[in-house]
């Protein structure tokens, strides 16, 4: 089918709540050298999303200013210089903004194929949680089989993913979540012990199923109200990887020692500024790493709601509630 010259969007009419959020007309994105255009089936509702909306996390200067950063769909078009690629392919891919919408361009080298077995609507969940779990669990907090890890937050998408992938890579996995749903959802997906972060406290948990001992990586999405208590969580030569602030950017009185006695590493990325050369290396530990897990069955995304573009509103919604388990995702015709 010949591409279009226009297409929907989801459009922000300013930034503020989900209800500033409306489908609107606009142009078909022009595909640069090295991008493929992809036709969208289906796109993943992120965090991130929610802070763009708010306007607490501008795209770069080059992304789109649409939402969205993770699609999956087949490709249309293919930019100057790529290679690899056919029109016709299924892939899912890691965007740099521009999700929500009837096309997406994208760069090449951010795009994977679907895996065996999957449609749009699961390889559109992986993307963006499995580019950000694969960095900064496995490559920068080097989390190795026989290891433990302690996974904040264990029922987002994030979190579920965390808890597979550790899982299946032969680490030991605790989690924490809000609820006795979500605590039973950690268990199924692999966590040797759930806690309630609601009635129970982490740290004392972790001392005592450790011996005292501690975790060697904790995956942390809530910064600052958990900063000393993770670092008292954390074995001798520890690492603790931040990807989001949920309970604050700015950590006062809190007790360094232990960071010293324990040789421990804190460590902290987001994905949209990593160069592109970056996002490629982790896609392509993706390819060879996660992938064939994702082809056995051993891993696989956690669907909370699917629903149609048109809707996004009450997609954004339901993620700032906070009360879903896994991966909402939105559908294009």
């Amino acid at each position: 089918m010949p591409v279009p010259s226009t297409m929907f969007h989801i459009g922000l009419s300013a930034p503020g709540g989900p209800e500033n959020l409306a489908v609107v007309k606009g142009d078909v994105p022009a595909v640069r050298p090295g991008e493929i255009l992809v036709r969208v089936e289906a796109a993943g509702i992120n965090r991130p999303d929610v802070l763009q909306r708010k306007g607490e996390y501008p795209p770069p200067p080059d992304a789109s200013p649409i939402l969205g950063l993770e699609i999956a769909g087949e490709i249309v078009a293919l930019g100057e210089g790529v290679t690899g690629h056919a029109v016709g392919d299924k892939v899912c891919a890691l965007a740099n903004g521009g999700g929500y919408a009837q096309y997406c361009a994208v760069p090449a080298t951010q795009t994977l194929p679907f895996p065996k077995g999957y449609d749009a609507v699961k390889a559109a969940a992986l993307p963006e949680t499995f580019f950000t779990v694969w960095a900064n669990l496995f490559m920068m907090a080097e989390l190795k089989p026989g290891e433990s890890v302690l996974v904040h937050g264990g029922s987002s998408g994030i979190g579920t993913t965390a808890i597979q992938l550790a899982a299946a890579l032969g680490a030991r996995v605790f989690a924490t979540a809000g609820s006795a749903e979500k605590c039973e959802a950690c268990l199924g997906l692999g966590a040797s012990r759930a806690i309630n972060y609601r009635s129970e406290d982490f740290s004392a948990v972790i001392a005592e199923e450790t011996g005292r001992a501690g975790v060697d990586v904790i995956l942390d999405m809530i910064g600052a109200a958990y900063l000393e208590r993770n670092l008292k969580s954390l074995a001798r030569d520890g690492r603790l990887s931040i990807i989001a602030f949920l309970g604050g950017a700015v950590a006062e009185r809190v007790n360094l020692v232990p960071i010293m006695l324990k040789r421990l590493r804190v460590t902290g990325s987001a994905m949209r500024p990593r160069t592109a050369a970056e996002k490629q290396a982790i896609r392509d530990e993706l390819l060879a790493k996660a992938w064939p897990l994702l082809e056995a069955g051993r891993v696989a995304p956690v669907l909370h709601a699917v629903m149609p573009y048109a809707e996004a509103t009450a997609g954004h919604r339901m993620m700032e509630e906070g009360d879903h388990i896994g991966k909402i995702v939105l559908t294009f015709d």
